[in-house]
Order: C-alpha cells, then structure tokens, then sequence
C-alpha cells in the first residue's frame, strides 16, 4: 500500500523538538514532503546550521516512519537553513521563570506627579515616615536620578555598605530602609545620564538591595511620565499610585496627565494629594490664603473618579522637617500641616484595603512597540 502524505504528516507529529518541546509539524519544520510506495522523503528546514542537533532530529523522524507507518519505508530526509525560522523558533523557546523581584514586598506604592516643584518628595517621606510610626515595615526608594531629594530629607550623606554578595545595603532612619542614587555620588556631582542608563540603575535599587521584609516600599518617582516611570511599571506590580499636585491650574493640568498614565498600564490610582492648599499665617489660625487657587484636586477628582487623599496646607514646619532631616510628621505636636499629612497617610491605607477587596492584583506591564 502506497504511503500518503497525511500518513507521513502525521507520523512527524509525533516528533518534539529537543530544545523547543514542540512537535516538528506545529513548528513548520517538515517541508516538500514525497511519498511513492515505500519511499518517503522530505526537507527539514532549520533555523541555524547545527548538524547534530539536525541529526538527532534526522533519527527521531525515521524512528517516528517506522513506527507510525512501515518499518521497511525508504527514508530520505534533506536538511536546509531556513534563517527566516530562527526567530520564530526562539519564540517557542520554553522561557526560565525569572527570579521575582521584590518577594519580601507586600505593597508597592508610587508616589508621583506631572511635574516637579509640588512637594511630592515631601509627600512621600512623610507618607513612609507616618508608616513607620504605625509599626509597619517600610522602605523608600528615590528614584529621581537626576535630583534625588532623600539624602537632604534625611540628612544623610553616607556611601551605603555592600555585601559579600555585592547588594547594597539600605541606610535606616526613623525605622525607614532609605535607597537613593544620591547616597552614591557626591551631593555636588551632576548625573549626566541617558535614559538606558537611569533606567538601568532602577533597576539595580530593585534586584540588587537588601530590601528584606517590607509592608510597604514607597517610590518617590521623578516628575511625568517618562522613561522611569514606565521602566519601574514594567519591572514590578505597582499596588497603586498616589498623585500629588498643588491647586494651580498648570500643576492639575500635569496631575491629569499623571492619573492617565497609570490608569492607562492599569496601576490602580488611590487618589489625589493635594499640597499647599491654602496657607494660615500663625497669628490668624482663623484665616485661609489660597495662594495657589482653591477647589483645583477636588474638581479634578470628580473629573476622574478618584479621591482626595487630604489636603496640606503651607506651613513652615513642613519645610524645616525637610531641611533638617527630620519628618514633620514626626514631630511629638503635629503641626496642622503634619496632621493632614498623617490624615493622608490614612486615607491611603484606606484607599488600599478597597482596592485589594475590589480589584485583582496589579501585575507588571508588558508593553510591545511596533516597529
């Protein structure tokens, strides 16, 4: 009986791939395939030259005719390299689970805005350091590069140590784990980097940091939306963003730029921070200057169905817990600025607890450019 192609088909189907697991036939491997009485013969079309691996591959296809069809067929088997397939057959290579990053992190939270200059590395210290006044364990990672803030807001300038296993070890302070690319540069030295190389070295704050055990690790991200910002999305699962602006119009005009971009890689936002709200001189604690306007983050709020985290006013035991090292909200009376801070810190936690009960789990973002 003649031998069909269907027949020969069939049989090479049988065939796994050494090194992808699949069989021959899915892989488009088999082509030009003759049959006539017992002879069979075909061309298998590899993607590199590899002769032992075509000759391994030669052997399980004839041992597969012999078995599925006739152990007296003629097999003849041609092999060519076809680079076309090379890439589609790294495709169908199985991938190595990767380490995870991160493991010992129970929430991830960025801090950001659409531009600089509204306090968001205030927000974010006093954010960690209210966390930590709570009892958690909680880590701060500075991830501006270019004008890391971290070391002055905690008056540190020390080179963190190294392990034996070449990770960096975190300077502590006030019970916060603190990493920043200024405790590895001198405080007048600039970082002219481009972006492959910023990105590269958040990346490292990552992997290559002895972060532990932490509740929370808060990132203090640079201003907008750039190449940070996406490269930190697509590194780890985000728990949720908080946005911080200030009530100027230009300021709510990047905030919403800002909101859209995380909703957008579907990290979701818990709400808006707005700072310097209004200010209240010391001896008219009854009176309220809306330097900077009034109502702009509720108003933006509304517009995109997120809260209003709190709403801190301008005052300047903010900025002294800045400069000297030490956060306002850890002052033993809370200055009326600290207290929204803390209330803010709260209305996180809250926006937190909902967000894990109604939504599932944020995983990393896998973004795909076309060429």
């Amino acid at each position: 009986m003649s031998i069909n192609k269907e027949q020969v088909k069939s049989a090479l189907s049988h065939v796994l791939h050494p090194q992808l697991e699949r069989d021959l036939i899915s892989l488009d491997m088999v082509q030009d395939i003759i049959s006539q009485d017992k002879y069979i013969s075909f061309t298998l079309e590899m993607g590199e030259q590899n002769d032992e691996l075509a000759q391994q591959i030669i052997k399980n296809c004839e041992e597969a005719i012999y078995k599925f069809i006739d152990k007296e067929a003629i097999v003849d088997v041609q092999t060519a390299v076809n680079l076309s397939k090379k890439r589609a057959q790294q495709e169908q290579q199985p991938q190595q689970e990767q380490p995870q990053i991160l493991p010992g992190v129970k929430n991830i939270i960025a801090v950001a805005s659409g531009k600089g200059g509204v306090g968001k590395s205030t927000v974010a210290v006093n954010i960690a350091a209210t966390l930590a006044k709570q009892g958690h364990k909680v880590g701060l990672l500075d991830t501006d590069v270019y004008g890391p803030s971290i070391p002055t807001m905690f008056n540190i300038h020390d080179r963190p140590n190294i392990t034996t296993q070449k990770k960096l070890v975190p300077h502590e302070k006030f019970g916060i784990k603190l990493v920043s690319m200024g405790f590895l540069v001198d405080v007048d030295q600039a970082m002219v980097w481009r972006g492959p190389m910023a990105t590269s070295a958040i990346k490292q704050f990552m992997t290559d940091v002895e972060w532990g055990e932490l509740d929370f690790l808060i990132l203090d991200l640079p201003p907008g939306t750039g190449d940070i910002q996406l490269t930190i999305v697509q590194t780890v699962p985000l728990t949720g963003a908080v946005i911080v602006s200030t009530p100027q119009t230009v300021a709510l005009d990047d905030a919403r730029k800002g909101v859209a971009m995380f909703q957008k890689v579907k990290v979701p936002v818990l709400g808006i921070v707005e700072n310097m709200a209004y200010f209240t001189p010391p001896d008219m604690p009854d009176k309220k200057y809306h330097i900077f306007g009034e109502g702009g983050a509720k108003q933006l709020a509304k517009e995109l169905n997120v809260a209003v985290l709190g709403e801190i006013p301008l005052q300047q035991t903010v900025r002294e817990g800045g400069d000297s090292g030490k956060p306002a909200t850890l002052e033993e009376n809370p200055s009326k600025a600290a207290s929204a801070l803390i209330e803010a810190t709260e209305n996180i936690q809250h926006q937190l607890e909902l967000r894990l009960k109604e939504q599932d789990a944020t995983e990393k973002v896998e973004i795909k450019f076309r060429p």
